[in-house]
């Protein structure tokens, strides 16, 4: 299933999630909104109906796009089983479960919406209320799974989006006398507490996106292709740590003399290339410098050993910057 390595995949997951979490959150509060104590009554109940279940699809439309994203990128280590199965994936597995468990009663819930004209409504009702608890598994998968949770924008989007849900529950719930004085202290609470904990006590570094210093583990292979008078000797391997680093080396060797060669360095999941030439070469380690991109220039170290049957090495590579 892992197709390609493409950074638009990249942003589409990270973009696609959030958008379905702040939409979940609208549709949520319009839902508290459209009964009880909080029943608006500057508009109609039917257009807000119809808002609410259109935000429900698109709901739906974009976490089908999160996912299918996951899916095929090569950058994310996430089988068919661990995306439908949930608690099975190797990364952050409580987390990433509590993701699939929100998606997975999504879909139950739109399936009894789909026939809601013929289930009984009391029975439909309280399956409605399944949406707290989709919400609130969102809630806690984005908070503690997210690779963007940290950064202040999206603390603020998780800080908002909690606010918002505390008090609309406390102003349909709450007795008349506290009702606006629970109100503006759970959403106040709430829309303060939570950035701080997300910046703080929660904060997660995001991935290091093309690394300046990298010292990691490198493995890879020695392939040699030719004859006695012109022989290509490559090196391919990678690196995965503090982001994954896919490493290329080539010399072209005639004449008994070594006449070209050419070292490339990809960075995932940006797709970025540092390109450029071996400087120093052994028979079992090599000296290179690479320009990114945007010009900035790259020195690579790279040594290794034979690591068991056939042209597999295990060693160590140092980037800088």
């Amino acid at each position: 299933m892992h197709v390609t390595s493409n950074p638009a995949l990249w942003y589409a997951t990270r973009a696609s999630g959030i958008a379905a979490y702040v939409i979940l959150t609208t549709v949520v509060c319009i839902g508290m909104s459209m009964g009880g104590k909080a029943q608006s009554k500057l508009w109609p109940r039917f257009s807000v109906e119809d808002v609410h279940r259109f935000g429900g699809l698109l709901v739906g439309a974009l976490i089908g796009i999160h996912v299918a994203t996951i899916a095929v990128d090569s950058f994310l280590p996430f089988s068919v089983l661990n995306l439908v199965v949930p608690f099975t994936s190797s990364y952050r597995p409580l987390w990433t479960g509590l993701g699939i468990a929100a998606a997975e009663l999504l879909l139950a819930l739109a399936i009894t919406n789909h026939y809601r004209k013929r289930l009984p409504h009391s029975l439909w009702r309280k399956a409605h209320y399944v949406n707290f608890a989709v919400w609130t598994l969102a809630t806690v998968h984005g908070v503690m799974s997210g690779t963007d949770r940290s950064v202040w924008w999206l603390a603020l989007i998780y800080g908002l989006s909690i606010a918002s849900v505390v008090a609309l529950l406390v102003w349909r719930f709450a007795r008349l006398p506290m009702r606006s004085f629970g109100v503006t202290l759970a959403g106040g609470a709430s829309v303060i507490a939570v950035p701080l904990l997300i910046v703080g006590p929660l904060y997660h570094a995001a991935p290091v996106w093309d690394a300046k210093n990298v010292s990691e583990t490198l493995t890879g292979t020695v392939i040699r292709n030719g004859t006695n008078l012109t022989e290509i000797v490559s090196f391919v391997g990678q690196a995965k740590k503090p982001q994954k680093l896919v490493v290329r080396a080539d010399l072209l060797i005639a004449n008994f003399g070594i006449q070209n060669t050419a070292l490339q360095l990809e960075y995932l999941p940006s797709g970025d290339i540092c390109r450029g030439s071996i400087t120093e070469e052994g028979a079992a380690d090599f000296a290179g410098v690479c320009r990114m991109p945007n010009g900035e220039s790259r020195s690579v170290v790279a040594n290794w050993q034979a690591s068991g049957a056939g042209d597999s090495v295990i060693g160590q590579i140092q980037v800088s910057g």
